[in-house]
């Protein structure tokens, strides 16, 4: 059960890097949003999830 919870941790991780890649934030922004879900795996997530810079849509 951990390592299923640890591989769905890494794929909404991954999929929230991504998508701070791509949105309109600063440089800088993006660097601290990195760090944050980088560094706080499960916790930078739900932090992204609520706050963080959405992806530019067309």
């Amino acid at each position: 059960m951990g390592r299923f919870f640890s591989l769905l941790v890494l794929v909404a991780d991954i999929w929230a890097i991504m998508n701070v890649v791509q949105s309109r934030a600063s440089t800088s922004g993006k660097v601290l949003w990195t760090a944050l879900i980088l560094v706080l795996p499960a916790f930078g997530f739900m932090i992204w999830f609520m706050a963080g810079p959405r992806r530019v849509r067309y």
